[in-house]
């Protein structure tokens, strides 16, 4: 990956919708050579996929908290057990004293409070710990830069 790359990446995080000839224009190429480029970021895997950034505000989805999921067994190979879980954003396998970390959003905390619940019918979770968020400052994607 070289300079252009991360200057195409950059680009493309700030919105994946640009027509290849305006992401050209910007980093000095012709937008055939921006296209070919983009394709082997994606055959690299650099590039996983294209999506549009939503509010979850606009969306209804005020709560968002963060939980840490303690369990009394090996819990790397529930990935489809949270996935199952819609509210759950994200999840990870972590290190220290509890087993997993996910972040959700939901409408109300009443909804928070489901989703405990649906934790706690996964197989070997033996305790929850929610961290709800009161305000977000940011929020970013990897930065490209070396």
């Amino acid at each position: 990956m070289d300079d252009t790359d991360r200057e195409l990446l950059t680009l493309l995080q700030q919105d994946a919708g640009q027509a290849y000839a305006a992401l050209g224009k910007a980093v000095g190429l012709s937008a055939a050579a921006t296209h070919e480029r983009v394709r082997k970021l994606r055959e690299r895997g650099i590039v996983r996929r294209t999506t549009v950034e939503v509010d979850p505000q606009k969306l209804g989805l005020g709560v968002l908290a963060f939980v840490m999921v303690e369990s009394s067994a090996w819990m790397g190979d529930s990935a489809e057990a949270f996935a199952a879980i819609p509210e759950i954003e994200e999840a990870h396998v972590i290190a220290g004293s509890a087993s997993v970390l996910v972040k959700v959003r939901t409408t109300t905390t009443e909804q928070l409070q489901d989703v405990l619940r649906r934790l706690y019918a996964i197989d070997g979770v033996s305790g929850t710990q929610a961290t709800v968020v009161l305000e977000t400052f940011f929020e970013r994607p990897p930065s490209p830069a070396p």
